[in-house]
């Protein structure tokens, strides 16, 4: 092979390891770059939106129905989330994240479906008309447990069901206009006993939670990127 020959053959080889190396190198690059992406998104939140606007300008009240046997179970539960799913709204009107124009206070609607037992049986327009507001938030508890049937040594919360909107003053009043399922549990790893975790605070927990999916649909809010729920 000539002189030159073997000068342009080496000089290839050295394009070649070069551009290999290059090649690498900006692969680490990236990668690093992607690891650091993931890292600030497990640590950071964001802005997600509200799927139903049709609370402003009206007034509201929350309706919270659960199945007999999950108020024999655990009998304050539909008067918890009542109250609070009712004191959380408010405060997000106060905050003007909801432009409603009023709402029915919790202990006030209690008082009216405590001593009004009919309303099981009412449609839901006649109830909204009967209560004086345009929008029934409605949430229907289909399960709510701490344990699993017939293991009440490990907890393992669920509770599932949905949060819909009936509008009284829309052409179906007594249909959904907007409805969406629930389900969240906790804890968020499994063994946990009543030795390590006390069981109000498994209730509670498990009830802000179904409360913090049942509202979230109504105001832009923040999440995590990966939510444990």
């Amino acid at each position: 092979m000539s002189r030159n020959n073997r000068s342009i053959g080496r000089w290839l080889l050295g394009s070649l390891c070069s551009g290999l190396l290059l090649t690498a190198q900006g692969c680490n690059v990236v990668g690093f770059a992607g690891a650091m992406i993931e890292s600030q998104r497990r640590h950071s939140n964001k802005t997600v939106k509200e799927d139903y606007r049709g609370l402003a300008g009206k007034k509201w009240a929350v309706i919270v129905q659960a199945d007999r046997i999950i108020q024999a179970d655990y009998p304050a539960i539909v008067a918890y989330l009542t109250i609070k799913m009712t004191d959380r709204f408010a405060d997000k009107v106060q905050q003007e994240k909801i432009g409603a124009a009023g709402y029915i206070p919790a202990d006030t609607l209690l008082r009216y479906l405590y001593e009004n037992p009919r309303w099981t049986t009412m449609a839901r327009g006649e109830l909204a008309k009967e209560l004086g507001v345009d929008r029934l938030i409605i949430v229907e508890l289909l399960e709510y447990r701490l344990n699993d049937p017939g293991n009440q040594y490990v907890w393992n919360g669920l509770a599932t069901g949905s949060v819909g909107v009936t509008e009284a003053d829309g052409p179906v009043p007594d249909e959904f206009a907007f409805q969406k399922p629930i389900s969240v549990a906790f804890p968020d790893k499994e063994g946990f006993t009543p030795t390590d975790l006390q069981q109000q605070v498994v209730a509670t927990e498990l009830a802000r939670r179904f409360v913090d999916r049942a509202t979230w649909p109504f105001y832009s809010h923040e999440e995590p990127y990966y939510p444990k729920y």
